[in-house]
């Protein structure tokens, strides 16, 4: 606790509200001087436009919608944005949007959904804090294969922080208390230093006691929360034409290690209790990660209007964990691991001018991904420890292009290409037995995982939107996704995904814009899911190409604005279906032959005789699956939020805020089976009531009130959401 009063005292000293001065928080003074809604401005099509104009499924949410939603992390988003579900495997979550994204933990698998920080690209080991000082947030649904690229078969979501602005000194200062001893503090200075030089500091600090208590021997910490995270922005427009715009952000945060239960059903679930809160471990547990990610934009306008923008970025990411594998005192399984990943990319555009009738979008881009992964397992087994050692070096490249030609004063065509390159160097080996007597000194390699893969693949979109007045757009397009493949091994490689996607859309606004809207059905074609499977060249979990799917529904958001009350919500209905497939069950397997701790060693040739782990025979245990919805896509997702702002004299402003958040059943296993594959639904409910004047405020808040348990995710253990949390929070703009 001292080392985090200090770290408070630090960011308190940087975002005093002793040097108050203008308000910044232009968002929300915009909407209160507004007569209706205030329009949503997006970027998704590297322009500032409004997304009631732009022929995206889309959700976008200011930095204000975050905190009136009771979003604070990525995985929230998911009550609020229809079709997203965010399913917790601890050093990865599995982002989906319409069931399309990740189904994976594999070093050498590409995100499906793309998220990117001021334009960054964030690979699939995410490391990110608490929300803090954020502009805006845009949740896009469906491929979006020409500007993002071959990352984004789901879909993309695209954070952006608040810049630097030159109209003065400004900022805000925010400090919460809530119950598991929750103790938060973040802000913002933006300053000025000359005419055409500012610069925007701000941080966040948090830390929680865990949701859990540990009743093993070590009591373990596993699932609290230390937190902190900065971030320096810098602004400078020397000229009218031209602007550079930089970021540099650091993350460390600790929670003492993943916090899950053996699943129900399992061989170590007899050490479970009917409280999910109770935790059983006999191993030391850790979850340290730590981030940092810096990016420049630079932008310069000819004087016709043509903008050339540069964007560069670096991200290095490294986290340390360790963990009691099987969750009980029942038995003594622990793994110690330790990722890291390195990223470069380069985009460069040039923009024409929106207003022209023909107008256009080039751009290049360049990625390039070095990830190392170091994993040491101990079961008890004569054949410990296993060692897995293993490297990735991934290129990613494209050129793209987005057109768009006015056909008439109502009627746009527009057309996207882009040609994507991909190329993966991997190394590594799996090894038992270092150590050991029965084994060779050094241990015995049992697996060989380098390999070496490269594709590539052309996507992009035709669309035709027609605008037949202000209010109302309708569009149609045609749009293909792609996801590149991989190597397990030398003799195991797994290719691309693919998606096609047919959509048609109408956004509205009626009542002089007091009221918003957004409906679209689609169809979608995919090819060759990527998902994890027990890989026989190897003997070891891989990736390969499992199946086809088709998945269609509709999606819908509404919001409506009315002399200060409010409503806004949003549904979605997904309906899949996943082709048979044939694989390893891994389970079933496990269960017959657990004197082999998992080391099966690799598919044994015609007519020689299985000895593991050198080589083994997996007929027995082929067994088709599938054939059942797509994973990780509930068929309905919705949620709806109510406020009403009641004004009283010297400008006091009373707000109560109801939010609820439904996100439905999905599988998480191609086997289907209700006990240990099913996710059941959950729908929670958050409160909020404020009180402001001017510049400060004060909140009362409320989440999950109704305390629901439920599983947020998990494999052979399972992860809980968090419990009902409630607290209090002060704020100053200035």
């Amino acid at each position: 606790m001292s080392k985090w009063i200090h770290r408070s005292l630090i960011l308190t000293t940087l975002i005093s509200p002793g040097m108050a001065f203008a308000q910044d928080n232009v968002t929300q003074a915009q909407g209160d001087e507004v007569d209706g809604l205030a329009p949503i401005v997006v970027t998704a099509q590297r322009r500032a436009e409004n997304l009631q104009k732009v022929a995206i499924a889309a959700t976008a949410l200011s930095g204000d919608d975050l905190n009136k939603h009771a979003v604070a992390r990525i995985d929230d988003l998911q009550f609020v944005a229809p079709s997203l579900t965010v399913t917790d495997a601890g050093l990865t979550q599995s982002v989906n949007i319409r069931g399309i994204g990740i189904a994976s933990g594999q070093p050498q698998v590409a995100n499906g959904v793309a998220t990117y920080i001021n334009g960054i690209f964030q690979p699939p080991v995410l490391t990110t804090s608490s929300f803090y000082d954020i502009q805006g947030i845009e949740v896009l649904r469906g491929p979006q294969g020409t500007l993002v690229g071959s990352n984004s078969t789901g879909g993309a979501m695209l954070i952006t922080t608040r810049a630097p602005s030159l109209s003065g000194v400004n900022g805000y200062a925010q400090a919460s208390h809530g119950n598991y001893n929750d103790l938060g503090l973040q802000g913002a200075v933006n300053l000025p230093l000359t005419s055409t030089l500012a610069v925007r500091a701000a941080g966040t600090l948090q830390s929680r006691d865990s949701f859990y208590t540990d009743v093993g021997p070590l009591h373990n910490k596993a699932g609290s929360l230390e937190e902190y995270a900065g971030r320096v922005s810098l602004l400078w427009e020397p000229s009218p034409n031209f602007r550079a715009l930089g970021h540099a952000e650091w993350i460390d945060k600790n929670t003492g290690g993943y916090a899950y239960q053996p699943l129900v059903g399992t061989t170590y679930s007899g050490d479970r209790t009917a409280d999910v809160r109770v935790l059983h471990y006999n191993s030391p547990t850790l979850n340290y990660e730590r981030g940092f990610t810096t990016d420049m934009e630079l932008r310069y306008t000819t004087d016709s209007g043509i903008v050339l923008r540069s964007l560069t970025g670096y991200t290095f990411k490294r986290i340390t964990n360790l963990y009691d594998s099987d969750a009980s005192t029942l038995a003594t399984q622990t793994l110690d691991q330790y990722t890291d990943e390195r990223q470069i990319s380069q985009e460069i555009n040039i923009i024409s001018p929106a207003s022209d009738a023909f107008n256009w979008i080039l751009g290049a881009y360049y990625q390039h991904n070095k990830i190392g992964v170091d994993i040491q397992s101990l079961s008890g087994s004569p054949a410990d420890p296993t060692d897995v050692v293993q490297s990735q070096d991934k290129t990613t490249w494209g050129l793209f292009a987005h057109t768009a030609y006015k056909l008439s004063s109502a009627l746009e065509l527009q057309v996207g290409a882009r040609y994507s390159g991909f190329k993966a160097e991997g190394d590594g080996s799996v090894t038992i037995g270092n150590g050991s007597p029965f084994f060779p000194p050094g241990g015995l390699v049992v697996a060989n995982l380098a390999g070496s893969h490269s594709d590539g693949r052309m996507t992009g979109k035709v669309a035709l939107n027609w605008t037949p007045d202000d209010d109302n757009l309708v569009y149609a397009f045609v749009a293909r996704g792609y996801k590149p493949g991989g190597a397990n091994s030398a003799t195991s490689e797994f290719g691309p995904e693919t998606v096609w996607d047919y959509e048609l859309g109408w956004k509205s606004s009626f009542l002089s814009n007091h009221v918003r809207t957004q409906l679209g059905a689609f169809y979608m074609s995919y090819k060759d899911f990527q998902f994890d499977a027990l890989d026989r060249a190897s003997g070891q979990s891989g990736v390969t190409n499992i199946s086809n799917a088709t998945i269609k529904g509709i999606e819908g958001q509404i919001q409506l604005e009315w002399h200060g009350f409010g409503v806004d919500g949003g549904f979605a209905y997904v309906a899949s279906q996943l082709d048979p497939v044939t694989i390893v069950n891994s389970r079933a397997l496990s269960l017959a032959r657990p004197e082999l701790n998992g080391q099966y060693g690799p598919q044994c040739a015609a007519g020689v005789n299985e000895s593991p782990p050198t080589c083994f025979d997996y007929t027995p245990y082929l067994t088709t699956s599938g054939g059942g919805p797509n994973l990780f896509s509930p068929k309905w997702t919705y949620n709806f939020g109510i406020e009403y702002v009641a004004r009283f004299g010297d400008g006091f402003k009373l707000r109560p805020r109801l939010n609820y958040g439904y996100v439905g059943s999905s599988w998480t296993n191609l086997f289907y089976d209700r006990t240990t594959d099913y996710l059941l639904g959950r729908g929670l409910l958050s409160a909020q009531i404020s009180l402001s004047k001017g510049n400060w405020s004060i909140e009362a808040y409320g989440t999950n009130l109704a305390d629901k348990v439920y599983v947020s995710g998990g494999g052979i253990n399972q992860f809980y959401g968090a419990p009902r949390q409630y607290g209090v929070r002060a704020a100053i703009n200035f």
